[in-house]
């Protein structure tokens, strides 16, 4: 039985499940009493905004299709990371992979879904990967933090998606971006968002989480993000791995940019292909302290949260209330390093106490 406890604490990382659970039980706490003091029944609004995600399968669907979209961007930050580099450039890959693979679709118009799809894949994952690779070689050949570069290159890709997709490449029949109804995702849940894309995500997903944390090159981007100077004395050939790492996460934002012109919006409209998904994606890693599997569930939480606002809306909380409340569920999950190392501390205390008592007893017995 003791075997089976330790095999399920080692696989479920009990202390950050608890860390989580307290640090969302603190920010519940929090907001109602800021609920209380704007006048507002905590516990109606909170039916609210826990019902209204599976209030019906509309509700259900769009809020699966938004954690999607969150798991996969705080992925693509995830896999930079690892190697030390920090992507903040997925919005712009996100929205120039949309824009391409869109366009795509256009020139293709009339041909075979089987043939377009692959191609539209491929076109927007080129062109986030390439997007990616301008600050990656900047950081790596002359030492330009990325930071910088990649928040300059939003501002780029965003004016060059409103540009072409408003009037070079604008579907002059209709009062649209860039149309391309006719090659669009089946939809699994009617009136929802959600498409089949969900189920290429699922596997990107897992792809990830194999890759960083079961294998060898996971290893050596763990190693590179931790240590470069030990990696490049262990003969690691960190400069290109840190490039190839940048590429992958902006290929996983184009590759976004695509599931939702074509999962989702039916068009490229940049207001309407991403709200800046990718910045709530990249804080979704930042509190998951950029490991997979806590990203996903912690994009669960949130798309929950994003969707519960409507049901909180409906009972009377205004969404100002509702950011309010949002920021300090952000703020108190952001805090769960801190509780996960107090868990810690008061386990290792527990563990020396009872070791100082077998000693003593052991003494006693001796005597």
């Amino acid at each position: 039985m003791k075997q089976a406890i330790a095999w399920i604490r080692r696989r479920l990382n009990l202390s950050y499940i608890v860390a989580v659970i307290i640090s969302i039980f603190v920010a519940l706490l929090i907001d109602a009493i800021i609920l209380v003091a704007a006048g507002h029944n905590p516990i109606a609004a909170y039916r609210g905004l826990i019902v209204y995600p599976f209030s019906s399968p509309r509700h259900f669907g769009d809020m699966l299709e938004y954690a999607m979209v969150l798991c996969l961007c705080g992925l693509a930050c995830v896999v930079g990371s690892r190697v030390g580099i920090f992507n903040v450039g997925g919005e712009g890959q996100l929205l120039l992979g949309g824009l391409v693979a869109a366009y795509v679709g256009s020139q293709m118009s009339g041909m075979s879904m089987w043939l377009v799809i692959p191609c539209a894949t491929l076109a927007a994952m080129a062109t986030g990967g390439l997007y990616a690779f301008i600050p990656g070689i900047l950081k790596v050949k002359l030492k330009v933090n990325e930071v910088i570069t990649t928040i300059m290159l939003n501002s780029v890709a965003a004016l060059i998606c409103s540009f072409f997709s408003s009037s070079v490449w604008k579907n002059m029949s209709q009062n649209e971006g860039i149309d391309i109804k006719e090659f669009r995702f089946a939809t699994l849940i009617r009136g929802s968002k959600l498409s089949t894309a969900i189920f290429a995500s699922a596997l990107i997903t897992f792809f990830v989480w194999y890759i960083l944390q079961k294998t060898s090159k996971g290893f050596e981007m763990r190693l590179i993000g931790d240590n470069p100077r030990f990696a490049r004395f262990a003969g690691l050939k960190t400069d290109r791995i840190v490039i190839i790492a940048m590429i992958v996460s902006g290929m996983m934002c184009g590759l976004v940019g695509m599931f939702r012109v074509y999962g989702a919006e039916y068009a490229f409209i940049s207001s309407k292909v991403s709200n800046e998904y990718y910045f709530e994606g990249l804080m979704v890693a930042m509190i998951a302290q950029y490991q997979p599997v806590p990203t996903i569930i912690i994009s669960i939480i949130f798309a929950i949260l994003k969707s519960g606002a409507r049901g909180m809306q409906n009972a009377g909380v205004t969404i100002q209330i509702y950011w309010v409340m949002q920021a300090t569920v952000i703020f108190c999950m952001a805090a769960q390093t801190g509780i996960r190392a107090s868990i810690q501390k008061a386990r290792q205390r527990r563990a020396a106490e009872r070791d100082v008592a077998a000693r003593r007893e052991g003494g006693v017995a001796n005597e």
